[in-house]
């Protein structure tokens, strides 16, 4: 079994992947990622499934996201929520972002998100 601090750094870098331009325009990339029952609630009040993620953004422009202050927390022993703040330069916007990850038979998969915009960077 891993450590806390494995674990934290682990789910960073997969966050941090799901911000990258390539991984995003990737069909691939992003169905290995997201659960099949994956939901978001996303910043802007829509609701998203999988299958919208997977159709709609391989073809978004890269909105440069720089994420900080990320935390980590177990919710069981199979699934851990990560919450952290983003800065979405190509909207010049903040927000706080949640996510539940869960682990599946072939490691990690994000089975929910939710984005909330927010005035402040800090």
């Amino acid at each position: 079994m891993v450590s806390q601090k494995e674990l934290r750094e682990h789910l960073y870098t997969l966050e941090t992947t799901l911000l990258e331009a390539d991984v995003r325009k990737s069909v691939d990339r992003l169905d290995a990622l997201l659960a099949d029952d994956f939901i978001e609630y996303s910043s802007t009040g829509g609701v998203y499934d999988k299958q919208n993620i997977l159709s709609r953004l391989p073809s978004e422009d890269d909105p440069g996201i720089t994420l900080r202050d990320f935390e980590m927390k177990y919710l069981s022993a199979t699934s851990v929520l990560t919450t952290f703040k983003v800065y979405i330069e190509s909207k010049q916007k903040h927000s706080l972002r949640s996510s539940v990850w869960t682990f599946q038979d072939d490691g990690w998969q994000m089975t929910f998100h939710q984005g909330t915009v927010t005035e402040l960077g800090g």
